[in-house]
Order: structure tokens, then C-alpha cells, then sequence
């Protein structure tokens, strides 16, 4: 494999991942990303064939790996749960109930009360300038997915903090004081998630946790453990994702240098902008792999248990995928990224996702006609996620 040397916390890198990935891709199918100590792949042929490809998971084979530390238990007791960290049959057992659960009619018919929240949030803002993150593009995907589990909306803030600091153990700064915050969230996001739980047996309701609690399949449920996974997952993965969807988005549309309302014209297009919104700046970048098998991949031979990182943001901006990637343009067509995975895992909460963009984003420009950048936006530190430090405007 070609050697690949690049910093995920360089200041340039950050900003811009683009050339760097360009210049993986020219060494083929496969480099060695020495900085993680793995190979990665950043074409989207190789990429979407791996997402795809079943000798490869996200679940170790067992023994291979070490026991976490002991500092880390908390967090692992939720992670050992998670269907988006198991294989089948577990994966297949796990995905099928959560399934019967969270695609419903609850989750289509939501458009209004995004909408809604949307306006709400909008109404609020006060002052000349404005940081759309904190202030609105945090907030929908967080009370929509607390509204759907059937928390209280004012525990929104609470529910932010602990997916924050569980979600920042995936970044490349994580050390010591990271992962004892992610421990420490995880343990309290558990103990109020299981109160919450036993709440919902002895009072059912319509409420996602609800419906989890009852989902059945050949006569099995879900485990309290796994339907505390599974919630938390569903906060952490989806509220994450779309908040840094929502901001990305945001930039890229006021940078086109286009007028926002051709990108919201009418349903087509709206649709058609989400679908390049999270390919041109899509919010995570890497998503690992184990060989589960001994496998041969462009010539390099996997041992069991050896990981390989897909590039994500890379695979959407291969020229041979889509052409002049670095052109956001919804008309050139945004099909076939690779933002919400593929294969077995593809993410679960995907069509939420693409809903709360598709209501949000034109209801902010529709209110805001005037809306436009305060100042240049900046990313975070926070790789594999692609997420904005401040996102103010001014309407």
C-alpha cells in the first residue's frame, strides 16, 4: 500500500480535507493512513464496495481486540449494545425491531411540527447577528428526536451535553479528559434513560420508547440494555449528524454565490439540494471497518481484525463518482453519495434526516430572505466529523 501522511488535526487539513484527499486517492485503492496506523480507501468504487462488502464489519472478531480500560466500562456498556456496533445475527435481530419501531407513520407525518418548531425558533432570535448553530440548528434535531422517544423538550439541553461529550471519544483529539467525559455521560444517559424505560412499562404511551418496548419479531424484544443502546444511538448518531448537516448546508448555500430561493424552488429542488448538501459537505468523514476474514482487497491481504477507514467525505468528491466535485451545483445530481453509509449498516435514521432538512432549510431562507453571512465560518477540530465552529449570520 502507498504511504499516506496527513494530520486530521492540521490547521489547513481541517479547513479544507479536499487536496489532501485527492492526493490519497492518486495512490490507489487503498493507503496506509500512517497517522491512524491503518489502511483507508478514499474512492467511491472501493468505498461503496467495502460498506457493502460482508467479510468486513464493525464488530471486532472475538478475542482480537484488549478489553477496554477500566475508565471507559460505562461507555462500552452501552457501545457492546448498539446495533450499529454488531454483526448478525445480533445486527439482523436488533435493526429488525428497531425497524418495525422507528420507521412509522410518526416519523413521515412530522413535516408540520418541524415546520413549526422551525418558525419557533426562528421568531426567537434577537440582535443584529445571529450563531445559527446554538440557536436553530442544534435545537430542531434534538427536540425532534426527544419528542419522538417521548422525553421532555426542556431535558434538550441535558440530552445535548451528554451526546457531545459521548460522541467526541470518535474525534482525533480525543485523550484521557475526552474519554472519562464520555464514561461519565454515558453512565448518567443511562440512568436516566432506564428511569425513563421503567416509567414507560407501567404508563405506555405514544412514544417511540413505547413502541420499542412492545416491538416484537418471532416472539423476541429488545433487552432493557439494548433499548437504552439503541435510544441513545438514535439521539447520538442522528442528532449529531444532522446538526452539522444543517449548518454545512446552511454555508454552502449562502457561499454558491446563488440566490437561495432557486435551490428551494419547489419540492424537486429542495430534495435534489439536501441530496448535495451531504455530498459536497457531508458531516462525517470516516467510517471504520474490522476483517472479519482473512481478505484480499487491491492486493493487500487483510488479517482478521485489521481495520480499514472509509472516507466518507472523500468517496463524494471523487471525479470519477461526480464531476467537478468541488462545485456545489444540486443540478449535477448528488445520487449515490455516500453520507449515510451503505450495505448492512446504512444509517437507520436517514429518512428523518433528509425530513428535517427538507422542511428547515427552506423555512429558514422562506423567513429570512436576507439572510447572509455575519462573517466567514470556520470547521472545528473534531475530525471524522465535518462540523462548523459558529455559524453566524445576519438577515
Amino acid at each position: 500500500m502507498t504511504p499516506f501522511h496527513q494530520s486530521p488535526r492540521d490547521a489547513d487539513f481541517i479547513q479544507s480535507p479536499w487536496a489532501a484527499y485527492d492526493r490519497a486517492r492518486a495512490g490507489g485503492p487503498l493507503v496506509f493512513w500512517h497517522d491512524y496506523g491503518h489502511a483507508c480507501s478514499a474512492d467511491h468504487a472501493t468505498v461503496s464496495a467495502l460498506l457493502r462488502d460482508r467479510r468486513f464489519g464493525r464488530e471486532a472478531p472475538a478475542g482480537l481486540l484488549p478489553p477496554p480500560p477500566e475508565h471507559l466500562a460505562p461507555f462500552y456498556a452501552v457501545e457492546d449494545h448498539s446495533m450499529l456496533e454488531r454483526e448478525p445475527p445480533v445486527h439482523t435481530r436488533l435493526r429488525g425491531l428497531v425497524t418495525r419501531a422507528f420507521v412509522s407513520r410518526r416519523v413521515a407525518g412530522m413535516a408540520a411540527e418541524i415546520a413549526a418548531l422551525s418558525a419557533r425558533l426562528i421568531d426567537g432570535f434577537s440582535g443584529a447577528e445571529t450563531d445559527l448553530l446554538p440557536h436553530w440548528a442544534e435545537r430542531i434535531p434534538v427536540i425532534v428526536i426527544a419528542r419522538l422517544l417521548g422525553v421532555p423538550e426542556e431535558m434538550a439541553g441535558q440530552l445535548l451535553a451528554w451526546s457531545h461529550d459521548m460522541v467526541a471519544i470518535y474525534q482525533a483529539r480525543r485523550d484521557r479528559a475526552v474519554e472519562e467525559a464520555a464514561a461519565r455521560a454515558a453512565a448518567e444517559f443511562s440512568a436516566y434513560l432506564r428511569a425513563h424505560v421503567e416509567a414507560r412499562r407501567r404508563q405506555p404511551r405514544e412514544d417511540l420508547i413505547t413502541h420499542l418496548i412492545a416491538a416484537e419479531e418471532n416472539g423476541d424484544r429488545l433487552s432493557t440494555d439494548e433499548l437504552i443502546a439503541t435510544c441513545i444511538l438514535l439521539l447520538n448518531a442522528g442528532h449529531e449528524a444532522t446538526v452539522h448537516a444543517l449548518g454545512n448546508g446552511v454555508k454552502a448555500v449562502l457561499e454558491s454565490g446563488r440566490p437561495a430561493e432557486r435551490f428551494f424552488a419547489n419540492a424537486a429542488a429542495t430534495e435534489a439540494t439536501v441530496e448535495e448538501i451531504l455530498r459536497f459537505d457531508p458531516p462525517l468523514h470516516m467510517f471504520t471497518r474490522y476483517a472479519l476474514e482473512p481478505v484480499e482487497i487491491a492486493g493487500h491481504r487483510f488479517a482478521p481484525g485489521e481495520v480499514v477507514g472509509l472516507l466518507l467525505g472523500a468517496a463524494n468528491h471523487d471525479p470519477a463518482f461526480r464531476r467537478d466535485p468541488g462545485r456545489f451545483d444540486p443540478g449535477l445530481g448528488g445520487a449515490g453519495h455516500l453520507s449515510f453509509g451503505a450495505g448492512l449498516h446504512f444509517c437507520v435514521g436517514a429518512p428523518l434526516a433528509r425530513l428535517e432538512m427538507q422542511v428547515a432549510l427552506p423555512d429558514l431562507f422562506r423567513r429570512l430572505p436576507g439572510l447572509r453571512l455575519a462573517r466567514p465560518p470556520r470547521y472545528a477540530d473534531a475530525f471524522h466529523f465535518r462540523r462548523l465552529e459558529r455559524l453566524e449570520i445576519t438577515a
